[in-house]
């Protein structure tokens, strides 16, 4: 298939300010480090970092936050020409504190409203939607509308590869019972469905991995990709499921691990790796990123991955 863009993403961005003390409380913190943030931009970031032509339909305020985050996208070979401006609302900023393993409460700074919400179904360009291998959209963009209708018509819109990121943040959803719904709507659409067991259960209710994966596919899906935590990540097919081993690091900052495996993910589809292999080199990208404390500035190579996985094996 003729194709404009190989990874096509909508949805969340931001400037993050992550502090350089690791195991305090925000109001304790002395310094921080700016980076470029959000779901769907960093897996933007993380598809580039491969070599693939990528770009992320989001918006941003008429702020000099703006203007940072259409410089790094740029300096990191992500098309910024579908990132629009709002007049009047600022581009969100993120804090996080760190607890390492398994601890990074987020504050987030988007009120009254994120520009990013604010897309709109005339904000798409659905020519280059349609021409796109992978179309990306996240489960925040489903949280209130404009942003449901847009991106529920960038799923409908694409041919190539739909994946839906379940990106579930209970913040942006005071009635869970609605990302339920809104979720499942998405899933009917979209092929492939990647989320934690915390996000698969919001959306299609508690259960082990193989009964949420099963009813994901229920709804329509071709894969259905469980993160397990500490347990690895599951696939989940109509011929079957495919189990990866967890990748021991040293963790420093856990946020933005999803998103290189996002971007990983995208790489192994693309590069028509077998889903086993796909899976396993995803799971060693989110492990890499988990290991350093950025989440766009840390996205890795492949060759970076590729040494992680060989010395993963070299351990055993």
């Amino acid at each position: 298939m003729s194709s404009g863009h190989d990874v096509l993403t909508i949805g969340r961005v931001g400037v993050d300010l992550y502090p350089e003390q690791s195991g305090v409380t925000l109001d304790r913190v002395e310094s921080f480090s700016r980076f470029l943030g959000g779901t769907a931009t960093n897996v933007a970031v993380a598809a580039a970092r491969y070599g693939y032509r990528s770009a992320v339909i989001t918006k941003v305020g008429d702020d000099p936050f703006g203007t940072y985050v259409r410089r790094a996208l740029e300096e990191f070979s992500v098309e910024s020409r579908f990132v629009s401006t709002h007049p009047s609302l600022r581009t969100p900023i993120v804090f996080c504190e760190l607890h390492p393993p398994d601890s990074f409460p987020l504050l987030f700074y988007r009120e009254p409203r994120a520009p990013d919400m604010t897309i709109t179904v005339d904000d798409l360009d659905l020519d280059a939607i349609a021409s796109a291998r992978i179309v990306w959209t996240t489960g925040t963009g489903l949280a209130e509308e404009p942003s449901r209708s847009a991106t529920l018509a960038a799923i409908r819109a694409a041919t190539g590869v739909s994946i839906h990121d379940l990106d579930y943040r209970p913040m942006f959803w005071p009635d869970p019972s609605a990302a339920r719904e809104q979720q499942q709507r998405a899933l009917s659409e979209a092929k492939i469905a990647i989320g934690n067991l915390e996000e698969c259960a919001v959306a299609v209710g508690e259960g082990t991995p193989e009964e949420m994966a099963e009813r994901m596919l229920a709804l329509g899906l071709e894969k259905a990709i469980v993160k397990r935590g500490p347990e690895g990540v599951s696939a989940f097919t109509p011929k079957g499921r495919i189990d990866v081993d967890p990748v021991e690091v040293e963790v420093v900052n856990g946020l933005g691990a999803g998103d290189a495996f996002g971007g990983a993910f995208c790489h192994g589809l693309l590069s028509g790796w077998p889903l086993e292999e796909t899976l396993a080199f995803a799971n060693a990208a989110g492990a890499y990123v988990a290991t350093q404390l950025a989440c766009a500035d840390a996205m890795p190579d492949e060759a970076t991955v590729r040494s992680l996985l060989d010395q993963q094996e070299a351990d055993r």
